[in-house]
């Protein structure tokens, strides 16, 4: 189910995943200036083709190469003829068919290979000039883009919801609060994220999620010098289990927020 939505000039595709009728997951793509920011993933592949056909883009830039990103780059690399461009870190995980595990290619659908062009420190749209800010964390090749005239901000992955409950075992705590920190650091207002879409209030919405990643990190390192283990740790902080925990055989947990900290010290 798709939904299509326009905010300060920016095309924003909403996606909503379903299986069975259950929800698993919102996913936007945005297009701004003839450029399309990410691409959705392949199972809305049905949805989302008829949408960019009928769409003027002359490039494709991702802001990191996970499958719900960059399903549809493979058709837009090939019936479209555009380049597409990612941080050069994650051009070989592009040219893998579906590097990902099972439960994700249930989720998102099998993305093809297709052949990126590298990013650099900018990338110019039909008349804009974007910085690219290599904001790791998340995914080692993510990036957020930045138009500094307009004060709008892509931010991928990296906000997502203010309080994180869960992360990938492949996700470092520290380092995320190092990126959002790094965007904080730009005159940013609007935000668009590729989860929850446009935040009008976008800086102060990072500030408040970063405010609670560190004193998150406080906590965990009070318990750690108390002698604590990873897991007396994450059952005080987290007790929820959540079902993507079961649903990813444990490449999504909470224990892995506490141990990335840890892992910090």
């Amino acid at each position: 189910m798709l939904n299509v939505l326009t905010n300060e000039d920016v095309l924003c595709v909403e996606g909503n995943v379903q299986q069975s009728g259950i929800k698993l997951g919102t996913v936007y793509s945005f297009l701004v200036d003839g450029m399309l920011i990410d691409t959705g993933p392949q199972c809305l592949e049905t949805e989302l083709v008829p949408i960019y056909e009928n769409l003027s883009f002359e490039m494709v830039t991702l802001t990191h190469s996970h499958e719900d990103h960059s399903g549809l780059a493979p058709w837009i690399q090939k019936q479209k003829n555009v380049p597409i461009y990612v941080h050069p870190k994650g051009m070989s995980i592009c040219a893998e068919p579906y590097p990902y595990p099972k439960y994700r290619q249930l989720t998102w659908g099998k993305r093809t290979p297709f052949q990126p062009l590298p990013l650099g420190d900018v990338i110019k749209s039909r008349s804009h000039e974007w910085k690219v800010i290599y904001t790791p964390g998340h995914a080692d090749d993510h990036v957020s883009l930045f138009h500094e005239e307009s004060g709008q901000l892509f931010s991928g992955d990296l906000f997502v919801n203010p309080k994180t409950k869960v992360i990938m075992d492949s996700e470092s705590i520290p380092v995320i609060i190092d990126s959002i920190r790094r965007l904080l650091s730009f005159d940013f207002q609007a935000l668009f994220c590729c989860h929850a879409g446009f935040i009008k209030d976008g800086k102060s919405m990072m500030k408040q999620k970063l405010d609670y990643l560190e004193n998150l990190s406080g906590e965990v390192g009070n318990l750690h010098k108390q002698g604590r283990s990873i897991d007396e740790i994450t059952q005080m902080l987290f007790p929820k289990k959540y079902p993507i925990i079961s649903f990813s055989d444990g490449q999504w947990d909470s224990r892995h927020i506490v141990a990335s900290i840890v892992s910090s010290f």
